[in-house]
């Protein structure tokens, strides 16, 4: 019986690191859930795109170089147009 009381009493800062964690996981539940809503959203309006006559990978396309920092995508772009120009591409 000692045993069982034990662990019913638990101590205050052992409660508190399991509320804590239990509050860290509900967070990071509802933050997946609203990301798969967020990607759903996004899918979504890639196909309403689509239906529209663009071509949905060039738009992904245009998406990823506006996340780069320009310099960086002006050199990316300079090494791919030398190395389609030495394979004789352009």
């Amino acid at each position: 019986m000692a045993i069982s009381a034990a662990v019913q009493e638990e101590q205050p800062a052992t409660r508190f690191a399991k509320d804590q964690l239990k509050s860290i996981i509900e967070r990071i539940e509802r933050l997946e859930e609203e990301k798969k809503t967020i990607s759903d959203d996004i899918r979504d309006v890639y196909a309403e795109s689509k239906g529209n006559g663009f071509d949905v990978k060039a738009l992904r396309t245009i998406v990823r170089l506006r996340k780069q920092d320009p310099n960086e995508r002006q050199e990316q772009e300079t090494i791919l147009e030398t190395y389609m120009q030495a394979l004789g591409m352009s």
